[in-house]
């Protein structure tokens, strides 16, 4: 039964349990020869031939006909796909256990052991075309001939990055008369006050730990008995713990689209501000691409620290890919940890390219992952402003809030107010509307 355990023996000749594939049912018949899948032609392999790479340690022991398996996993990894190493074995062992009499087992084994999720199949069927038979076409119509990236700041370097600011004038300019309201309050001045109030407003939850109370506790079994022995048997008070209150996580999203340029400065600084008042804050930001700054901005001199996500961000001011890149956030394990629990506030004008349907899934699963979803949009600074465009009024079901986001003022008013309760954006609307 050893071969059972093996995830190699069909690439190494050895032989599975007996029955396992259709070589074994006559007596007297020899086993099928074992299947050597290769990559398709244009693919690069994804296990290197080079055994001095200390990264590929121990290659040597893997068997040239399994590197095609490991490598399709490797490849579903690198988009996204949450597999774990347990699951890559798993899928060679039912390699192992299904002969394999065709590609159709493969398939299936690696459907059963990889587990992709059912809202990613097409993906997957896409990628495995892809990979062992060549088929690109698939592929191309899957992902809209545009993939979205995902960058991580973590480990980011120490360099300094110059930003480099250019504004072309009199493109503003106009002989038309607009009467407006200016508030003279330092914005600095109003962002200091809002990081200093940040951490106490959050909304709070029940942490799992706990810490010693004289009431309102449950009691302290441990530390009771402990001074039980040691005040031979008297105890002059009950000894109490409570479980600890701790600030949910601050979840904030950018949109660095073009049609978002005149906020995107006033959005870094806030930001800015949140990670350095919260406990817990990560910052985003999306267009085409996804990208992680909550490190950049944990330097605390703002110019600074705003140079550095100058330099990290490479989708400025391009186009909106919303439900994309959402969906990527949410593909990657540890980003959608971040969201699990927190207060997810995402600053985008919503004016999603094309079709919607990627849009409101990322949506529905972002709002039962967070404790509250919010959309603030510049839009709804306009009292004319309805959610009435396609993707609007289909996500407004997902959200939580629905609001201005045109200022910094009703930006910190409105984060510094997410622990009280409000209804829920579509009531709201709908009693506007």
């Amino acid at each position: 039964m050893s071969g059972i355990n093996d995830p190699f023996s069909p690439f190494t000749g050895r032989r599975g349990p007996e029955g396992a594939d259709e070589g074994q049912r006559h007596a007297g018949q020899s086993p099928a020869p074992p299947l050597t899948c290769l990559p398709a032609s244009g693919v690069e392999p994804p296990v290197s031939t080079r055994p001095s790479d200390p990264r590929k340690r121990g290659e040597e022991s893997l068997p040239r006909a399994a590197q095609p398996f490991l490598g399709f996993a490797c490849l579903l990894r690198r988009y996204g796909f949450a597999i774990a190493p347990e699951q890559i074995t798993g899928f060679m062992q039912a390699v192992t256990l299904l002969g394999p009499r065709s590609m159709n087992d493969i398939r299936e084994a690696a459907l059963a052991t990889l587990a992709p999720p059912p809202d990613r199949h097409t993906e997957f069927e896409a990628h495995f075309q892809s990979y062992f038979y060549g088929n690109t076409s698939i592929r191309t119509e899957a992902e809209a001939d545009e993939e979205t990236r995902v960058k991580d700041d973590g480990g980011a370097d120490d360099e300094r990055i110059e930003a480099e600011q250019t504004r072309e004038g009199g493109e503003l300019s106009s002989a038309l008369e607009q009467l407006s309201s200016r508030d003279f309050q330092r914005e600095d001045d109003r962002l200091t006050a809002f990081r200093r109030q940040l951490s106490s407003a959050l909304p709070a939850r029940r942490s799992f730990r706990t810490v010693r109370t004289h009431s309102r506790g449950k009691l302290d079994l441990r530390r009771s008995l402990r001074e039980i022995v040691s005040a031979d048997g008297d105890v002059p008070f009950p000894l109490l713990r409570r479980r600890q209150t701790v600030p949910r996580k601050l979840l904030i999203l950018i949109d660095v689209s073009g049609s978002m340029k005149l906020h995107t400065a006033d959005y870094l600084k806030l930001t800015h501000a949140a990670v350095q008042g919260a406990d817990r804050a990560e910052i985003f930001t999306f267009g085409t691409r996804l990208t992680r700054i909550t490190s950049a901005l944990r330097l605390r001199d703002r110019d600074q620290a705003l140079a550095r996500v100058a330099g990290q961000v490479d989708d400025w001011d391009g186009g909106t890919r919303m439900g994309p890149t959402l969906l990527a956030f949410l593909s990657v394990p540890r980003f959608s940890s971040f969201a699990r629990g927190a207060a997810v506030v995402i600053l985008s004008d919503a004016l999603e390219r094309g079709g919607h349907a990627e849009l409101e899934t990322a949506m529905r699963r972002l709002s039962a992952r967070a404790f509250r979803l919010s959309l603030a949009t510049p839009l709804a600074g306009d009292p004319r402003f309805r959610p009435a465009t396609a993707a609007l009024s289909a996500i407004l079901p997902s959200l939580d809030d629905l609001i201005d986001g045109s200022s910094v003022g009703s930006l910190t008013d409105f984060i510094l107010s997410l622990a009280r309760p409000a209804p829920r954006a579509a009531a709201i609307w709908k009693r506007v509307s």
